[in-house]
């Protein structure tokens, strides 16, 4: 009977438990992403605004809460597709603002049909904080509609699919291994 290969044998159970080991761990991100949806919308019910985050720890707390700040100059103004509060398709405007304090901060001034430049030298901007970060106006600025607000709902929540992937290529690196090991037995016998 021939014996089984050692180093190849030891590649493939290494192989086999790290994908093992990423599979757990994505269900654990599926866990935290859940967690992370239930609080943005908790905070879509909050109704008192926050400071705009000073840094990325403060980001997450922060994100789908209200918040106003004043855009002392506008360094670029961009328009990307994007949709409307009702869910029409057209064009997102956006204004790179930054603030009194030197921050630099991209704000959705409102949604259009067309990406005909809009005008805007700066001002009061109300609206909520969306992943980017940046604020999506609300109301809207510089003679444009409601932009599409921020959903928690719209965050990706597909760890629980990668988990199964990464399980599966385990299990099938095993069924491969296996298969390999009868192919060389027979092999070695005929």
């Amino acid at each position: 009977m021939p014996r089984i290969p050692i180093i190849p044998t030891i590649v493939v159970a290494a192989a086999v438990a790290t994908m093992i080991a990423l599979g757990i761990w994505q269900l654990g991100r599926a866990e935290e992403k859940e967690a992370l949806i239930a609080r943005a919308e908790q905070s879509l019910a909050m109704s008192s605004d926050v400071q705009w985050p000073k840094g990325e720890a403060e980001v997450e707390s922060a994100l789908y809460r209200h918040t106003r700040l004043v855009c002392a100059s506008v360094a670029a103004i961009d328009a990307r597709g994007g949709r409307s509060r009702e869910g029409e398709t057209g064009w997102l405007h956006s204004a790179q603002c930054t603030t009194k304090d030197g921050d630099l901060i991209t704000v959705v001034l409102g949604w259009s049909r067309r990406p005909v430049p809009v005008s805007y030298d700066g001002g009061e901007v109300m609206g909520i904080i969306a992943p980017g970060p940046r604020i999506v106006a609300s109301p809207p600025v510089a003679g444009l509609k409601d932009a599409a607000l921020p959903d928690p709902r719209d965050l990706p929540n597909n760890h629980l699919a990668y988990a199964g992937q990464w399980f599966f290529f385990a299990l099938t690196a095993l069924v491969i291994y296996v298969l390999a090991l009868r192919r060389r037995r027979r092999t070695s016998q005929g």
